[in-house]
C-alpha cells in the first residue's frame, strides 16, 4: 500500500473512531485516538496486513478494536496512554516554559509598544500621553502591582522621573523604532531595579510581593508533595511485582490471579513513577536556583545600599548597574514562581490517571491479595544482588562495564528506563537494574540486569531477547514510551506491524520543508568597460583612431610670450595698534564727627550742653 494511501485512509479511521467515540459520550483527542489506532494495527494478535490494501471490512474492524479500548476505561494500559499523551502533550523544560512565557508577555505588550513607537507628538498634551503610556509599559512589563492602583502608579511615575523626566521625551521621539524599544527595555529594568530598592528601604514597593519568602516556602511544600505521590507510587509497583512474580512461581496462584489486570496496572505506576522523577528533578533544580539568587539578590542588594547611601547625588555608572542586577534576579524570582505553579499542576493532574487500577485494587483487596506473599523494594532487590559480579571471562564476545573500568559510569545511557532487560520480554515485569553486577554494552547501546542468572541468559542471545521485548511492547503499546523504545519502531510504517519477524516494512518517505539562499556575487565583478560586443561601434572606434593619426599639433611663439616672467611684491602687514584714552580717578569726602557734651547733667539745675564740631575741612582730606 503507498504511502499516501495508507496516510488518507488512517486520517479517515482517526476522524470516523473520534466520532464513534463522541456518540458515545466519550471525548477523545485526535492525539490520543491516532496513537491507539497505532497500538491496535501493531497488536499481532489482531492479524492485521498493511501490505495489502485495506478492505471495507478491515477498516471497519480496526475502527471497532479502537473505539472498544478507547471506551474500557476499566483497563489501567488505556489510563497509561492518556497520562503519556496528557504529559507529552502538556510537559515542557524549564527553557522552553520560559521561552513561551517570554513570547506571550510580548504579545500582551506589543499593542503598547507599537502606540509608543510610533506616536509623533506634537503639542504638550500628547507629550502628556506618550508619557502615560511609557509608565503603563513599566508598570506592565515588571509585573509588580496592579496598573488599576493609584499609589502604585505614582510610584512607579516617580520613579521613572527620577531617570527620564518628561523633557527627554523629545530626544526619545527622534530615535528609530528599535532604539525606541531597546529603551523602553532599559528603563524598564532600571525602574523596577528602584523600586526593589525602595521597598527594601521602606520607602515604597506597594503591590510587590516577597518572592523570596513565598519560594522559601512553597518549594518545599510542593517538594514534599512529590515525594509523597512517590512513594505511594513505589508501594503499590512493589506489591503489583510481588503479586506477578508469585504467578510464575505458582500455577495456582496464576489461575487465582490471571483475571486481574496486574501487569497493565503495573505498568500504570511505574509510568506515574518516571513522571513524577521528571517533576522531581525539575523542583530539585528550581531550589538550587532559588538558593543562589536569594545570596546574589542580598549581596547586591547590600553592595547598592552601600553605593548609595545618604548621598543627595550618585553616579550613574556606578548605580545603573546595580539595578539592572537586581531586576535579573528578581525576573529569576518570578520565572521560578511560574515554574513551581506549571509543576504543582502537572502533579496535581497527573494523579487522576490512578483512579483506574485504584478503583481495580483497593486498599483492602489489595491487602487479601498479598497474604502471604513477600514484598520487596527495589532497594532490598538491588541490596541482594550487590555480591554478585558477571564474570568477563566467561563471554568471549561481549562488551562488560564496571564502575573501576569505565569512565563516567553513572552517567551511561542504560536502556529501557534502567529496568532488567531479561525480565521484561520474558515475564513481563518491570525489574530493577543493578548495574554493579555489569552493564552489557552490545550494539552501541548498554543494558542492565536484575540478577547474574538474567545476565547470562541475556547475553547468549541479546538480539533475540530485544526481539521479544519488542512483541511485548506490541502487546502493551504503553511499553513504547515507558521503556522508551520508540527507536525500535522507527523503520516501521505508521500504524503498521509485521506478519513475521523475517519480514521488512519498506521505511515511509520522508518530507519536509526545504529552501536555499546563494548570494547574487560570490566572486568580484570582473565586469571590463572597454568590452563592445556591436561590431560597427567597434568599426567606428578603429575610423576614430585611424583619423587621430592624420592629426598634427601645433605651437608658436611671439615676441612678447618669450619675454614674460612672473613678477613678485613684498609689502609689510598691518600691525595691531591699540591707544588708552580712559582716566581713572577718585575723591573722598571727610567724615562729619561731631561730639555733644554735658547731656547727663551736672551740679547745676539746668542743662548745659556743648556742642564740638571735629570734622576735617575738604582741603585736608
Amino acid at each position: 500500500m503507498s504511502g499516501e494511501l495508507t496516510e488518507g485512509i488512517i486520517k479517515i479511521i482517526i476522524c470516523e473512531v473520534g466520532q464513534e467515540c463522541a456518540t458515545k459520550g466519550q471525548a477523545v483527542s485526535e492525539t490520543l485516538v491516532a496513537f491507539m489506532v497505532k497500538a491496535v494495527v501493531l497488536d499481532p494478535r489482531n492479524e492485521f496486513n498493511v501490505d495489502q490494501i485495506l478492505t471495507k471490512k478491515d477498516v471497519q474492524n480496526l475502527i471497532q478494536l479502537c473505539v472498544t479500548r478507547l471506551l474500557d476505561t476499566t483497563n489501567p494500559s488505556l489510563s497509561t496512554i492518556k497520562m503519556q499523551v496528557y504529559f507529552d502533550m502538556n510537559y515542557a523544560d524549564r527553557a522552553e516554559l520560559l521561552r513561551e512565557q517570554h513570547r506571550v508577555l510580548e504579545g500582551r505588550l506589543a499593542p503598547l509598544v507599537r502606540d509608543i513607537t510610533d506616536s509623533r507628538p506634537r503639542v504638550q498634551d500628547e507629550m502628556m500621553k506618550v508619557y502615560q503610556m511609557i509608565v503603563s509599559y513599566m508598570l506592565l512589563s515588571s509585573g509588580l502591582g496592579s496598573p488599576t492602583d493609584i499609589e502604585v502608579v505614582r510610584e512607579v511615575t516617580a520613579a521613572l522621573q527620577s531617570i527620564f523626566p518628561q523633557t527627554a521625551l523629545v530626544a526619545f521621539i527622534s530615535l528609530s523604532k528599535k532604539d525606541k524599544e531597546q529603551q523602553l527595555k532599559n528603563l524598564s529594568m532600571l525602574v523596577t531595579g528602584i523600586r526593589l530598592f525602595n521597598k527594601e528601604c521602606g520607602k515604597g514597593g506597594k503591590g510587590i510581593d516577597d518572592l523570596p519568602a513565598i519560594l522559601n516556602e512553597a518549594i518545599p511544600s510542593a517538594t514534599r508533595t512529590v515525594e509523597d505521590s512517590l512513594n505511594t507510587c513505589h508501594v503499590l509497583a512493589h506489591c503489583y511485582t510481588a503479586l506477578l512474580e508469585s504467578m510464575h512461581e505458582d500455577q495456582q496462584r496464576q489461575r487465582q490471579l490471571s483475571s486481574f489486570k496486574l501487569k497493565e496496572a503495573l505498568f500504570n505506576v511505574r509510568q506515574y513513577e518516571a513522571f513524577l522523577c521528571i517533576l522531581m528533578s525539575d523542583a530539585i533544580t528550581g531550589a538550587q536556583e532559588v538558593e543562589k539568587m536569594n545570596a546574589q539578590f542580598t549581596t547586591t542588594m547590600e553592595q547598592l545600599k552601600n553605593t548609595v547611601q545618604n548621598k543627595v547625588s550618585v553616579d550613574t555608572k556606578e548605580v545603573f548597574p546595580l539595578f539592572v542586577a537586581i531586576y535579573n534576579v528578581w525576573t529569576g524570582f518570578q520565572n521560578e514562581i511560574l515554574l513551581l505553579s506549571f509543576l504543582t499542576n502537572m502533579t496535581n493532574s497527573l494523579q487522576q490517571f490512578l483512579e483506574t487500577q485504584s478503583q481495580l485494587f483497593p486498599e483492602e483487596v489489595l491487602t487479601s491479595l498479598l497474604e502471604g506473599v513477600t514484598v520487596k523494594t527495589d532497594e532490598e532487590r538491588i541490596r541482594e544482588t550487590m555480591g554478585t559480579r558477571v564474570n568477563v571471562s566467561d563471554f568471549e564476545d561481549q562488551e562488560w562495564l564496571f564502575p573501576e573500568t569505565t569512565a563516567d559510569f553513572d552517567q551511561l545511557l542504560i536502556q529501557y528506563r534502567g529496568f532488567c532487560a531479561h525480565a521484561i520480554g520474558v515475564k513481563g515485569l518491570t525489574l530493577p537494574g543493578n548495574p554493579a553486577i555489569g552493564i552489557l554494552k552490545h550494539k552501541d547501546r548498554c543494558y542492565v540486569f536484575s540478577s547474574k542468572e538474567s545476565a547470562y541468559i541475556f547475553a547468549q542471545d541479546p538480539d533475540k531477547f530485544i526481539q521479544l521485548n519488542v512483541e511485548k511492547a506490541k502487546e502493551h503499546a504503553e511499553l513504547i514510551h515507558l521503556l522508551e523504545l520508540r527507536h525500535q519502531f522507527e523503520y516501521l510504517a505508521p500504524y503498521t506491524q509485521a506478519r513475521s519477524a523475517d519480514k521488512r516494512l519498506m521505511k515511509p518517505t520522508t518530507k519536509c520543508d526545504s529552501s536555499t539562499q546563494t548570494d547574487t556575487h560570490i566572486l568580484p565583478p570582473s565586469i571590463v568597460r572597454s568590452y563592445e560586443w556591436n561590431e560597427w561601434e567597434l568599426r567606428r572606434k578603429a575610423i576614430k583612431l585611424a583619423n587621430l593619426r592624420r592629426k598634427l599639433t601645433h605651437a608658436v611663439q611671439t615676441d612678447l610670450s618669450h619675454l614674460r616672467r612672473e613678477n613678485s611684491t613684498q609689502v609689510y602687514l598691518p600691525k595691531d595698534v591699540s591707544s588708552q584714552t580712559k582716566h581713572d580717578n577718585s575723591s573722598n569726602v571727610p567724615r562729619p564727627q561731631i561730639f555733644l557734651a554735658g547731656l547727663r547733667g551736672g551740679s547745676s539745675a539746668a542743662t548745659q550742653m556743648v556742642k564740638v564740631d571735629l570734622t576735617r575741612p575738604i582741603d585736608e582730606t
